[in-house]
């Protein structure tokens, strides 16, 4: 489940990177502002298991084959992204599970899937992205900029590794065009205000 979802966040981070193109904003690059070895970035047996077997999978084909990201495969076939996030890359996607998206309030992910959302359903999903390969043991606390444009928050503490007020739940969950890593809520950026939708 946490694979699949790792995915399909990966999925949502490239076409993000896609869509951007080469703008880009003045921030530390994920791999400076990514704590050095950290306890909670370390994978799970699972997540290293099924990112072993993901690695001839692009992030897409890894999320929907884990399970627990049906929903953000979902987000990512409305929101146009899932061609974005099967090419090159690389992506670093933080990908919040099914879970995640449930506990967003009543009826939110339904609205954000309809067509008159798409833009705002692609600003969330590739806020959930950084361009290249970040794997856990190269996370540094700091701002990293995501393919959406906003800063991301990287913390690292006590052994956890926070994104924004995520927690990174599974680690280095390996495609052929990047990384997973599985996060227990979805991020927002710091312009977006889901109470007026």
């Amino acid at each position: 489940m946490n694979k699949k979802f790792l995915v399909v966040s990966a999925v949502a981070v490239s076409l993000l990177l896609a869509a951007c193109g080469s703008d880009s904003k003045t921030a530390t690059p994920a791999t400076e502002a990514m704590p050095e070895s950290t306890e909670a970035m370390t994978p799970t047996t699972e997540a290293m298991t099924e990112g072993t077997t993901a690695m001839a999978q692009d992030i897409v084909a890894v999320a929907s084959a884990a399970g627990s990201f049906k929903t953000l495969v979902a987000a990512v076939a409305a929101a146009g992204l899932v061609e974005t996030l099967q090419s090159a890359g690389p992506f670093t996607v933080f990908a919040p599970t099914d879970d995640a998206f449930a506990a967003l309030p009543a009826g939110l992910v339904d609205k954000l899937l309809l067509p008159a959302n798409k833009d705002l359903l692609v600003k969330i999903l590739t806020y959930h992205v950084v361009s290249g390969k970040v794997l856990a043991a190269d996370v540094k606390s700091g701002d990293v900029a995501s393919v959406e444009g906003s800063n991301i928050t990287l913390t690292v503490a006590d052994g956890k590794v926070m994104v924004n007020k995520a927690t990174v739940t599974a680690a280095d969950v390996m495609a052929s065009n990047g990384v997973i890593h599985v996060i227990d809520q979805v991020i927002l950026p710091p312009d977006v205000d889901i109470s007026t939708l």
